[in-house]
């Protein structure tokens, strides 16, 4: 039995009761005959034993396995033309000779068939073994039953696509409501396969734009050089007007965006700005304008935007989502260049309706997009609000989740969990998410921005757990490098790569990275010196060859932390004081590091300011504490670093 069907458990439990019915007696001498049996429960051989229960029963076989699901009598009667009686004698055939059984765990469930196969090799058989065009005519039938049933034009579906096109409008129609259940549901591919075979149709000149735009929001973020491709097509055909033709310029800016051609993106917006008359759509466009340059990594292509954000912010309210838009993008605006995180966290409750997102603006809305929730998020994040960002990050995975969304939306989502893990302190955690991230993110295309994302936080996540080796490794695998993209990444890129540089011996060239990226800071006026860490990392890399300088960068990093007033911004430019120093001023710039760290949110930085503070001070509580909390974070390589300090210290346990 085994040699014959190779363990395969279907193979192997039809081969047995085929032995019983042939009543073969299980000696040697009759094992010859069981590749035979074995050969009639599949392929030719079960076609042929299908034959054998007449015509009648191999037309009910047939119409089965054309509907695949939910078979019963009476749809099965109808698509193979039989009555009623000669149906039921067939189904009992079938199920005689174990084609076809009854599912007992489905009975008496809504949508439940009265039947089904016994295997799925059975029905790949039975439908592999219908003639082309046959089995075509059948799927164009079974969809008209499916569709006269009442089961949606979802199910029906499945049988339009194997219809040949033919120039039929309501096959078109059928096929664009079934992409819109697909979506309802959390399909978008199901939905794609739907539009795409729509085109093929094709649909009439008048609708043809509007199917294209369809198809461009069901494949966003999955393959934005498609999206890309759709829209521009829709846009230059006549049928997108008013409303719909706002939002295909907005997804179309969108996808621009996430194909790492964000100039494009603020000159698509611009442009249909200029010229569209509707001031309620002027206003949508000029937000998203707005938005991209808000995301711009390089130098602002509309001066005094800042200025102006703040001044239209500063009248909002948020009593509609045009003005959360606006709080929402002065906020993180105000986040990025290092104003202060008490008016950053203002700005963002504003935004909010009772603490949550207001409907319109959720992370599966498409009016205004994935963007304005994760800047909203992000401000939280490095505002020290990490309560209400890590529960944004995770109401964004689980919505993403649900709704089936599996290309850069979900690659984000995980990004951004990692991004509130690594704040936290979670190290292994984060790394774990930050790992699916770029899984998928890869699968969506290497060097977009949401790749960079996930490489960037698992780089960082990675020098915090103290796997420079392991970070080194994945930086050359995955090619972080410049040139980077044209969004912000959050953390920057070039403290991360210079820190990396340093942890590798690279001394020069990372002092080289983080001189690049002083300059793009400045350029950009991005002040934030928890979001774009190049001072306190280039402070110490210069602390020997350059002690001068090296103080002048950490008082600037100080300035920059009180300026912003968080307690990780401030602990962290005491913590590289404290570094630079020696003595009693070490040790009491590193005790004040601890107490501001303490209060953060942020652990792995309170870890390794006990560590510092309890070398400073050679205090064995104070390592001992230290090496507690780097353990917890799982911060390896501070871990390690306490135990060599608390073994000097003749404190080994």
């Amino acid at each position: 039995m085994w040699a014959v069907t190779g363990g395969n458990p279907y193979e192997t439990v039809e081969l047995l009761a085929k032995v019983q019915d042939s009543e073969l007696q299980p000696v040697e001498a009759e094992a010859a005959e069981l590749r035979a049996l074995n050969r009639s429960a599949r392929g030719g051989g079960l076609v042929a034993r299908l034959e054998q229960l007449g015509v009648d029963s191999t037309r009910f076989a047939w119409a089965a396995a054309i509907l695949g699901g939910g078979i019963t009598v009476d749809m099965v009667a109808r698509l193979a033309t039989l009555d009623r009686a000669d149906a039921a004698r067939c189904a009992e055939l079938l199920r005689g000779a174990r084609i076809l059984s009854v599912p007992e765990a489905t009975a008496g469930q809504p949508g439940a068939g009265e039947l089904e196969f016994v295997h799925p090799l059975i029905a790949t058989a039975v439908y592999n073994s219908i003639p082309d065009a046959l089995r075509t005519a059948m799927h164009g039938i079974a969809a008209q039953l499916v569709a006269d049933s009442g089961l949606g034009a979802a199910a029906a579906s499945r049988h339009l696509l194997q219809v040949y096109p033919d120039d039929d409008q309501e096959v078109v129609a059928q096929l664009r409501e079934a992409a819109r259940e697909h979506l309802a549901v959390g399909a978008p591919d199901a939905a794609r396969r739907c539009l795409e075979r729509a085109l093929q149709e094709p649909p009439l000149p008048e609708s043809h734009a509007r199917v294209l735009f369809e198809l461009g929001c069901a494949t966003l973020l999955t393959a934005p050089a498609t999206t890309i491709g759709h829209l521009r097509t829709a846009l230059a055909m006549p049928g997108l007007d008013g409303e719909q033709r706002v939002d295909a310029v907005f997804r179309l800016s969108q996808a621009l965006l996430h194909n790492d051609q964000l100039e494009e993106a603020v000159r698509t917006v611009e442009a249909e700005a200029a010229r569209n008359p509707d001031p309620s759509a002027r206003l949508r466009l000029q937000a998203a304008q707005y938005m991209w340059e808000g995301i711009h990594a390089g130098e602002t292509s509309s001066p005094h935007r800042s200025a102006r954000l703040a001044e239209l912010a500063a009248t909002c309210t948020g009593r509609d989502n045009a003005e959360r838009a606006l709080l929402i993008l002065r906020g993180f605006d105000a986040m990025t260049h290092g104003e202060s995180a008490e008016e950053v966290v203002e700005l963002c409750d504003r935004a909010l309706v009772n603490g949550r997102l207001a409907p319109g603006l959720g992370w599966t809305d498409t009016e205004w997009g994935l963007e304005l929730p994760m800047m909203l998020a992000s401000s939280y994040a490095y505002a020290d609000r990490l309560d209400r960002a890590e529960a944004l990050f995770t109401e964004a995975l689980r919505a993403y989740e649900s709704a089936g969304w599996s290309g850069g939306h979900l690659a984000l989502a995980h990004a951004y969990v990692g991004l509130g893990h690594r704040r936290r302190g979670r190290l292994r955690e984060a790394e774990q998410s930050l790992r699916e991230s770029l899984r998928i993110a890869e699968r969506v295309g290497r060097g977009l921005p949401l790749y960079w994302s996930a490489i960037c936080n698992l780089i960082d996540t990675l020098l915090a757990r103290g796997h420079v080796e392991e970070a080194r490794t994945v930086a050359d695998q995955y090619g972080f490098a410049p040139p980077y993209p044209s969004t912000i990444v959050l953390p920057d890129p070039r403290p991360v790569r210079g820190r990396l540089l340093l942890a590798t011996g690279r001394t020069k060239e990372g002092v080289n990275e983080l001189e690049a990226a002083e300059k793009a800071a400045a350029a950009r006026g991005r002040h934030n010196p928890v979001v774009v860490p190049w001072a306190t990392e280039l402070a110490r890399a210069l602390a020997t060859e350059d002690p001068g300088r090296a103080a002048r960068l950490a008082t600037d990093a100080r300035r920059q932390a009180e300026r912003f007033g968080t307690d990780t911004a401030i602990g962290e430019a005491l913590r590289c004081a404290a570094a630079l120093e020696t003595g009693q001023r070490a040790v009491r710039l590193a005790a004040q590091a601890v107490t501001y760290l303490e209060a953060s949110p942020c652990q792995y930085e309170h870890a390794a300011a006990r560590v510092e503070y309890g070398i400073a001070a050679r205090s064995a509580a104070e390592l001992n504490r230290g090496l507690a909390l780097a353990e917890s974070c799982g911060a390896d390589g501070l871990a390690a670093r306490a135990r060599e300090a608390l073994a000097v210290m003749g404190h080994a346990d």
